[in-house]
């Protein structure tokens, strides 16, 4: 079973471990980051990138040398507090030696200038982090892209705030994380600058560019932008029609939406699956059809604001709390919307998951698999066990105090069971030993 969850640390963003036992490679020991302001100036023809980032990096001990994930871009020059020191690149790891030790808990300002051109870093998953569209850019970082574009610790416990500023040709639009403060275009370029302000892992931070329609409405309770290929408009807007329902109905099942607006990008290009990224989503243009075909990926996607990204998973292991939860989130809607019930949705999962090998514990599936179909329908059924288990009314309240007391922070498998079993006197012991921890599906109650 998992570790026994630190209150005092899971409630605390940028509280980082220094290692992920699924991916001990990717983040790092010893401090903290509460900020990154990046400026990249990008050319799309050549694919090349002159990029600045400037991280407020806190200790956690006193430090005589310190890494940073980044990988294949050439640095040119680090600064601490404005003073040059001595740095080496070395596999994915930037490795940096102040000219003194850094105090414990004394801020920092870490400047690195870097250049070339990005390349995805290869995965078990596929290539993720900076990639090239026919004419344009995607970002997809999860889990370990991020340090394909930019500095950074990659560990999902780990949470800043952003400043992203991006300068391109000016026939190019750029959507980024965030809010838009301004765009400021000189003879030949643009440049878009968004802030955000809510604390981000760093594989949840994007940045698309290309050649797109961007549309948009304030009128809703929640802002809602979209960047579209203009080829697309019409169908997007019926496919994507019923999103502010979906955002006003999933407000009133998990709490209030955690971000300052939400966007969308359709991008010119199929893609195998959305991509979540913190107040954004990325769909491919075969997710547009004009029939709302791909309308339950547009609604999990959607509740990944709240499960994934301002809930964010403190080790990649509990990755059902981001999966499970999202594709519930569809079930969700489908009853909403006058489609098939939870329950329809959860007995059909429940035939197609017990006809497969009955291999994977939900609480600790192992790194190959962490996206794994598995993961995804048997964290729905578990939570629909749940729901069957407390009833409507505690249910909800639990999803809901769930999202309100971890927002933007991290969370555990742990610290779910443990405030589950709080909207119930009946003991919740065998119902999560054997849909989380035990490989065989257990059955699923009526």
């Amino acid at each position: 079973m998992s570790a026994k969850a630190d209150p005092a640390r899971a409630g605390q963003p940028g509280a980082a471990t220094s290692h992920d036992a699924y991916l001990p490679m990717h983040g790092n020991g010893g401090y903290r980051v509460t900020h990154y302001d990046l400026d990249l100036d990008y050319r799309v023809g050549p694919g090349r990138l002159d990029g600045r980032a400037r991280l407020t990096v806190v200790p956690t001990h006193a430090l005589s040398r310190f890494s940073l994930d980044f990988a294949k871009l050439r640095v040119t020059r680090v600064l601490i507090d404005n003073k040059p020191v001595r740095y080496a690149q070395r596999g994915s790891k930037l490795h940096i030696t102040p000219v003194k030790p850094l105090p414990s808990l004394a801020p920092v300002t870490v400047d690195v200038r870097y250049v070339g051109s990005p390349v995805p870093v290869p995965t078990v998953w596929g290539e993720l982090g900076w990639d090239y569209l026919e004419d344009g850019v995607l970002v997809a970082s999860q889990p370990v892209g991020a340090p394909s574009w930019f500095p950074c610790n990659d560990h999902p416990s780990d949470k800043a705030t952003y400043r992203i500023a991006v300068t391109v040709a000016s026939p190019y639009q750029v959507v980024a994380n965030g809010v838009l403060e301004s765009r400021r275009a000189s003879a030949s370029t643009t440049t878009w600058v968004y802030r955000l302000a809510q604390p981000t892992s760093a594989y949840l931070i994007s940045v698309q560019i290309g050649r797109y329609v961007l549309t948009g409405s304030t009128s809703e309770a929640v802002p809602q932008h979209a960047a579209v290929p203009a080829r697309l408009m019409v169908p997007f807007r019926y496919d994507f029609g019923r999103q502010a329902k979906m955002i006003a109905a999933f407000s009133r099942m998990f709490g209030r939406y955690p971000f300052d607006r939400y966007g969308v990008v359709v991008v010119d290009a199929v893609l195998d699956a959305p991509v979540e990224a913190q107040a954004l989503s990325i769909f491919g243009s075969n997710h547009v059809d004009g029939k709302r075909g791909s309308e339950n990926l547009v609604a999990h996607e959607l509740a990944h604001q709240w499960f994934g990204n301002s809930l964010t998973v403190a080790e990649w292991r509990h990755i059902w709390l981001n999966e499970g939860f999202a594709t519930y989130a569809e079930w969700l809607w489908s009853e909403e919307s006058g489609g098939d019930s939870a329950d329809t949705h959860a007995r059909r999962a429940w035939r197609e998951v017990v006809a497969q090998p009955q291999d994977l514990r939900l609480a600790d599936p192992g790194m190959q698999r962490i996206f794994d179909d598995r993961v995804y329908l048997r964290g729905a059924m578990t939570l629909h066990a749940l729901r069957l288990k407390l009833g409507e009314g505690a249910f909800f309240a639990l999803l809901t105090e769930w999202t309100s007391t971890y927002a933007h922070s991290t969370v555990t498998t742990d610290a779910f069971t443990t405030m589950a079993q709080r909207h119930t006197p009946w003991p919740l012991t065998e119902l999560f030993a054997r849909w989380l921890f035990d490989a065989v599906l257990p059955p699923l109650q009526r």
